[in-house]
């Protein structure tokens, strides 16, 4: 039975070339199934013209689930593929050049400090990410900022979605929840799951425990 999606729930579909592009299509859906809500299309290693082939795919999915759908750094390629949105780093391009070559895209911005969070907000991004919280090898080199800036970006009461993210599993992520957090970026725990229907169940059942609380 497929699972109405939480926008809670944001899975960060990193293709890489030790998977094929069927099964990562599959785990993709089987998360979806699961209850993700947001995906985001990230292939850092792929030329432009597979990661449009992918993008376009991935677009179907995300639409037949009623799941929204971001392209990571690539304003082009979200255009290319009609995705909902773009996700930009802090060396990608600023949002107000995003905003002029794509008006319609949703805005998602990556933050390490609090200072990035608060430029979010003046940017106008739609919503940030906090991390990463734990030491990911997604972010090889980056130093993990710990749960003390995703409890100041509760605390601090933001009038923007947040999402924690860096090595976020189903065995840490009670520790996000007890400390306020209501939304998860997800990488490996979904996508490299046994069973990534089963994996996003579990986060979403997770996740309920704080909008109950």
């Amino acid at each position: 039975m497929t699972h109405k999606p939480n926008p809670n729930l944001y899975l960060v579909a990193n293709f890489t070339p030790e998977m094929s592009e069927k099964e990562y299509l599959e785990r993709c859906e089987a998360a979806l199934k699961g209850g993700v809500g947001v995906l985001q299309l990230r292939a850092k290693q792929s030329e432009v013209r597979s990661q449009i082939a992918l993008g376009e795919q991935l677009r179907d999915l995300t639409r037949k689930y009623r799941a929204t759908f971001f392209v990571n750094d690539r304003v082009d390629v979200a255009l290319t593929v009609r995705a909902d949105g773009v996700h930009l780093g802090q060396q990608d391009l600023p949002p107000a050049f995003a905003r002029q070559f794509a008006p319609g895209l949703l805005i998602g911005r990556s933050t390490h400090a609090p200072e990035q969070a608060l430029h979010a907000v003046k940017e106008g991004a739609h919503y940030f990410a906090v991390g990463p919280i734990w030491e990911t090898p997604t972010k090889a080199g980056r130093k993990a900022v710990g749960l003390e800036y995703a409890r100041w970006a509760v605390q601090q009461k933001i009038p923007l979605p947040f999402y924690a993210i860096g090595n976020v599993n189903l065995d840490n992520i009670t520790e996000l929840v007890m400390a306020g957090v209501q939304r998860v970026a997800v990488v490996r725990a979904l996508l490299n799951a046994p069973d990534p229907e089963q994996a996003a169940r579990g986060f979403c059942k997770s996740l309920e425990l704080v909008h109950a609380g």
